[in-house]
């Protein structure tokens, strides 16, 4: 569990109808099998002790009398086994029958969820032989032993804080108001179902989409298990349709009709601090529901889930596109509307021939179609100084004219030559005043021509900048209305490869597909035979590893440490683990240290769920102290060693 991270499964077991031994035999050979694999949480379908469609025989004391006998076979079997398990079973209380989700550890059943919500519908007839779980908890005494037994009770390790886990049964999650809701309002992090839904035409996708929003609207991890083949064919069939979610992601769903076990690891730790973050998250005051500890021993645990290394970039070709194009037309619409507002007859963009200029531009020419003001009244000024090449010069040159904006050349080294003779400055000193020098004046160039033309600077810089404070002080950083300002590095390259793909103009395609083969520079240096001799990422990094730091930093609150553990796992084979500490240590010392930058930004539009606008997602004061941050990620080295 180190990390918040647990091991769970649901799994399907081979059933035969009424016979509980040979019921009960599958069911403890497939703890067997979760325990070897290391699973913590199990969860066993509705009813699996004897089978959902017993029908009236579920009216035959010889059933009921042996689904007790076998529940109690099953815990037995857990009594040298470090987990908790879930098994659906019917049971008489007081004369009355009921569904219920046993829920054993350690060779003890610590309680029954009852039932809520009895379907009697359709294909469903539960009434006919079950009554509905009772309103409130209360002890049974069974084979000697007390044991809670109604809705909505929470078993908590006291030991890993964060760690609680509530059952409902199937229909109760379909229902109007499911009793997960005040379990999770109470704390707990994990909801677990015994289910046994059928299968028509249509229900998986909706099953899925169910299970998903409900993790997502109660801000935790879902198990869910349901019935498979086995269960009477008489006028049902059931499909094993097995989910894992967390917080609206599936993390592993069953190839429905196969019996089987599916895994994942749930990330507890993360669901509190999703919920601590949501103010709408509504925590109940008092705990009203019943609370039972169980003990598991904390470990570390194996990972199998995936981390995309790229988690602002969606992996599917039709998704990823359908997203380019969300942002652009938010990022234009942001743009649009400013232009509009301040009246402004024309927008100035300084180009560079490098990604964020190209997708400032592009964005600006599309506010402009929607405005349908006039794109000569676009300024794109390219101001070559003592590193621009031939290569980025050209292309901004070319993509000016096919977007039809006016394009005007200001040469900048005689004006800097001077400024840093005024303050005196070796010119052969290629410090940071040397290259900050040229980013200033271009700043204010294109600031100055913004107020011959009536107009308005646009920004160029991206997200993944501002979090490394990568930007010259009231240089690049600076601007009248920053459209790039929430799009990390990452998704600048797809949305300019995105507007490539579709744009019609073969000479446009061109240009963008060669901005995207140049290496990202602010050339600020004299080139090295006429090539980029200043590359970002042999500086500060590769910005796919500084986008992922920033994603589970900023979006889920992990420590440094824990982001070091899933980027190995996600950079497999790209790169080594001494690459992505030493870079993720960098992270953490400019993200803290260049905060100043970024408590002064212009007005941006925001376009994901990771922003680090001052006035809104990101309100960090500029003199915090990294140490702990920075301790926390050493401790990864010193336990290795």
């Amino acid at each position: 569990m180190k990390d918040g991270f647990i091991k769970v499964a649901a799994a399907t077991p081979d059933i035969r109808v009424a016979d509980v031994a040979f019921n009960t035999e599958q069911i403890c050979r497939m703890i067997d099998e979760t325990e070897k694999k290391g699973a913590k949480i199990v969860v066993f379908p509705e009813l699996c002790i004897t089978g959902y469609t017993c029908g009236d025989l579920f009216t035959q004391d010889i059933l009921l009398e042996k689904a007790r006998e076998g529940l109690f076979k099953v815990a037995g079997h857990t009594k040298d086994k470090d987990m908790l398990v879930f098994v659906g079973a019917p049971l008489t209380v007081d004369g009355e029958l009921y569904n219920v989700a046993a829920a054993l550890n350690r060779g003890k059943i610590l309680g029954f969820t009852t039932k809520t919500f009895l379907p009697n519908y359709g294909e469903f007839y539960e009434r006919r032989q079950f009554c509905e779980g009772p309103s409130y908890a209360r002890d049974i005494s069974l084979n000697g032993e007390e044991i809670p037994f109604g809705p909505q009770l929470v078993y908590e390790v006291e030991e890993l804080e964060g760690l609680a886990v509530s059952a409902e049964i199937c229909e109760d999650v379909w229902s109007a108001v499911p009793p997960s809701i005040q379990a999770a309002r109470e704390g707990a992090t994990i909801i677990v179902n015994c289910s046994a839904s059928d299968e028509t035409i249509g229900k998986a996708s909706y099953r899925e989409s169910l299970i998903e929003g409900q993790s997502a609207r109660l801000i935790c991890g879902y198990i869910y298990a349901n019935a498979g083949e086995g269960e009477s064919t008489t006028d049902l069939v059931f499909g094993g349709h097995n989910m894992i979610a967390e917080n609206g992601i599936t993390l592993a769903s069953a190839k429905r009709f196969e019996n089987g076990i599916i895994y994942s690891e749930i990330d507890y730790k993360r669901m509190v601090s999703e919920r601590r973050k949501n103010t709408t998250f509504q925590s109940a005051e008092d705990r009203e529901l019943t609370w039972i500890p169980f003990r598991l021993h904390k470990e570390e645990t194996k990972l199998t889930r995936t981390f995309s290394s790229r988690p602002f970039v969606p992996g599917e070709a039709f998704e990823r596109a359908r997203r380019c194009e969300e942002i652009l037309m938010i990022q234009a619409m942001g743009l649009k509307k400013r232009l509009a507002h301040t009246h402004a007859k024309s927008a100035v963009v300084g180009i560079s021939g490098g990604l964020d200029s190209t997708l400032a531009l592009l964005v600006t020419a599309k506010a402009f179609d929607m405005l349908g003001m006039d794109r000569k009244q676009i300024i794109a000024v390219t101001m070559p100084c003592f590193g621009t090449t031939d290569r980025t010069y050209r292309n901004a040159c070319k993509m000016a004219e096919k977007l039809g904006a006016v394009l005007r050349e200001v040469p900048i080294a005689d004006s800097v030559t001077l400024h840093l003779k005024d303050i005196g400055h070796d010119i052969q000193d290629h410090s940071v005043t040397y290259e900050n020098a040229q980013a200033r004046e271009r700043t204010q160039v294109i600031m100055d021509i913004a107020n011959q033309v009536n107009g308005m600077v646009i920004g160029t810089g991206d997200m993944s900048e501002l979090a490394l404070g990568w930007a010259t002080y009231n240089g690049d950083h600076m601007s009248m209305y920053g459209v790039n300002a929430s799009v990390p590095k990452t998704l600048v390259r797809h949305l300019v490869h995105y507007y490539a793909d579709t744009c019609e103009d073969q000479v446009l395609k061109e240009v963008l597909y060669d901005v995207l083969d140049t290496p990202v520079s602010p050339e600020l240096l004299p080139p090295k035979d006429g090539k980029i001799a200043q590359k970002t990422e042999d500086l500060v990094g590769p910005y796919e590893l500084h986008d992922f730091f920033l994603y589970y930093f900023l979006r889920f609150g992990y420590e440094p440490a824990k982001i070091y553990r899933i980027a190995k796992y996600a950079f497999a084979g790209e790169y080594d683990d001494d690459t992505i500490y030493k870079w993720l240590h960098t992270f953490c010392r400019r993200f803290f240290s260049q905060q100043f930058k970024r408590s002064c930004l212009p007005d941006g539009p925001k376009v994901g769920t990771v922003a680090l606008s001052p006035r809104g997602d990101w309100r960090m004061p500029s003199d915090a102290c990294a140490d702990l941050w920075i301790q926390n990620l050493e401790t990864v080295r010193e336990n290795k060693e």
